[in-house]
């Protein structure tokens, strides 16, 4: 008796409004009914959806688990409306395509049949080329259309209207699109220009009157967040001249970390950057200030922003970018305080803090109670960390050896010679039942038990060659990364001591994925990537190797390093990485949040 065959459907929609306007169900009913249709069934673990990715990338989360339940032989037949739902470029749609064929996996389109000919393959990568090539023609031609538009003054080329107008559409305007002032909402940014451009005030005074007048921001909200007052002050629109073309879609740029509750790759694989001033196309919309009186509130932001230490950009601290709060997620920043006397001598600190517990950030209220960390102590804790892993390069292997241990229970120890042998011989019984029940030796409510056992049996074991063959490949990967790890080490130890701050800092950056910091403890996090280029500022080679046990420069007062230290390692199934707990001590942290 045959198995029931696997099938799982798959459906995407580019954007978010489609997403949320569920757009994707016409394209999921289509596929049930096609699977109904056939008569199979189709099981609501295997539906795929990705909705407001786009096709331009193949790092989608289901068509990721698509791709790995296909590579572990758990599917049989994949059901997808068209092509382009696969991915956008036709390279993309004949990687997928061969890459589910060869796992067994039959691809069956709403659209058209899918042949085995070259001739069907032939057409498919033809259609793709052609739906590419005019993706970039609509592309293309929608950008001039809007730039020679917005040259022209109009305002329909504008995806919205700013606080204090209301965006007229044409169907209501006319046949020619308009801001409308909002008379209300125009009386709180005279307020707000009166504000920084005649009294110099911050931005920060500026939402601290706005919340106490009790005015509310469009969307009702009684605290205005800075940087909605900063876009506001910079915007050119509110003395008469809306500017077009003020940012530009490319390439996806690299980032250091995810974002906070987020996938490392984001839904669309492009980078949305800032266009100079010079390139912005203005166009002509009703006043609400006057010009000299908006140049006089660029000339004071400018006043502040130099005036201001936090508006200073660039480093400023060795791990700015990577510290992360274990408690609410959000990252840490460098804030350098004031001055203070201690023992009748002056000193000057500065602390990592959380943004969670800026109550200034979220209305007034602080979401985080986690405390902030001395700079100068946790820099030298992190690079105390990654000198040890380059003075040990054979810890990667420990560890790595340490996590198959603990996954699997045992070390695996497994011949693949032998594993095979085991496969053939079910194999050899399994044809044997089938021949006795052919020649009617056995009933057939004696032979379906024994064939189905048999055959898990050879599944099993046939996972266990894969399992074992895997790690084989990861231990010479691995072998490989310790010896790059040996060179870039050797070539760097010997001047470690004289590596100035921005060398330190690039350093750590290649080797350490994050640093998390929780009450009392503190976990680094480093990068391994079995098979990659050596490490470089430019490249990191090790991923999600945890580590708790953060030797901190010990001061006057504050605990032993040791006594922090020990306790067992615990394995995190969901993120894949490994800490000692408990980790580095905190509590000889002295200020508070």
């Amino acid at each position: 008796m045959l198995a029931p065959q696997v099938v799982a459907i798959y459906a995407r929609v580019s954007s978010e409004q489609q997403a949320d306007a569920h757009t994707i169900a016409s394209q999921v009913a289509a596929l049930r009914d096609r699977v109904a249709a056939d008569g199979l069934t189709l099981a609501p673990e295997t539906e795929f959806i990705d909705e407001g990715y786009s096709g331009a990338t193949l790092v989608r989360p289901s068509l990721e688990r698509l791709r790995d339940l296909a590579a572990a032989g758990g599917l049989d037949r994949l059901y997808v409306h068209s092509p382009d739902r696969l991915a956008r470029r036709y390279a993309y749609q004949v990687l997928l395509v061969d890459e589910l064929r060869q796992a067994g996996v039959e691809v069956a389109f709403l659209n058209r049949a899918l042949g085995q000919t070259p001739e069907d393959d032939l057409l498919l990568q033809v259609q793709g080329m052609i739906a590419e090539y005019e993706r970039a023609k609509i592309l293309e031609r929608s950008r001039r259309g809007k730039r020679h538009a917005a040259a022209m003054g109009s305002v329909n080329v504008l995806c919205g209207a700013p606080y204090g107008y209301r965006y007229v559409p044409k169907y209501e305007g006319g046949g020619q699109a308009r801001f409308a002032i909002v008379l209300d909402e125009a009386r709180i940014v005279r307020q707000i220009f009166t504000w920084v451009g005649g009294q110099r005030l911050s931005i920060g005074e500026v939402c601290r009157r706005l919340k106490s007048a009790g005015e509310r921001t469009r969307t009702g909200k009684p605290v205005w967040d800075r940087s909605t007052v900063w876009a506001m002050l910079k915007n050119p629109a509110y003395m008469g001249m809306a500017a077009f073309g003020k940012t530009r879609v490319g390439p996806m740029t690299p980032r250091l970390r995810a974002g906070r509750h987020r996938s490392l790759q984001p839904r669309r694989a492009a980078s949305t950057v800032d266009v100079a001033p010079e390139e912005w196309i203005s166009i002509p919309v009703p006043a609400i200030v006057r010009p000299e009186v908006y140049e006089a509130v660029q000339l004071q932001l400018e006043e502040n922003r130099q005036r201001a230490r936090q508006g200073q950009r660039g480093a400023r601290y060795l791990l700015q970018g990577l510290i992360c709060c274990a408690r609410c997620g959000y990252a840490y920043y460098g804030k350098a305080l004031s001055p203070s006397t201690t023992r009748g001598r002056p000193r000057s600190y500065a602390y990592y803090r959380c943004i969670g517990t800026d109550a200034y950030r979220f209305g007034g209220e602080r979401l985080c109670d986690n405390r902030q960390v001395r700079t100068d102590r946790l820099d030298a804790a992190v690079w105390q960390e990654v000198r040890q892993v380059l003075e040990e390069p054979e810890r990667l292997l420990r560890e790595y050896q340490r996590r198959i241990t603990e996954v699997s229970g045992n070390p695996r120890g497994d011949d693949v010679a032998s594993l095979a042998a085991q496969i053939r011989k079910l194999r050899q019984g399994i044809g044997r039942l089938i021949d006795s029940y052919a020649e009617g030796l056995i009933e057939r409510g004696d032979f379906e038990p024994r064939v189905t056992r048999l055959r898990e049996r050879v599944a099993s074991l046939e996972a266990q060659v894969q399992e074992v063959e895997v790690e084989a490949s990861l231990q010479r990967e691995m072998q490989l990364v310790i010896g790059q790890v040996e060179d870039f080490a050797h070539t760097i130890m010997a001047h470690l001591d004289q590596i100035d701050w921005p060398q330190q800092r690039e350093i750590i950056r290649a080797l350490v994925k994050r640093v998390d910091i929780d009450q009392e403890q503190v976990h680094v996090v480093f990068r391994i990537d079995p098979g990659s280029t050596p490490p470089s500022p430019e490249t990191a080679v090790m991923q999600d190797c945890g580590r708790g046990d953060l030797p901190a420069p010990r001061e006057r007062g504050a605990p032993r390093a040791g006594s922090a230290l020990g306790g067992p390692l615990s394995w995190s199934r969901s993120t894949g990485e490994v800490c000692r707990r408990p980790g580095h001590s905190l509590q000889d942290r002295r200020a508070s949040p």
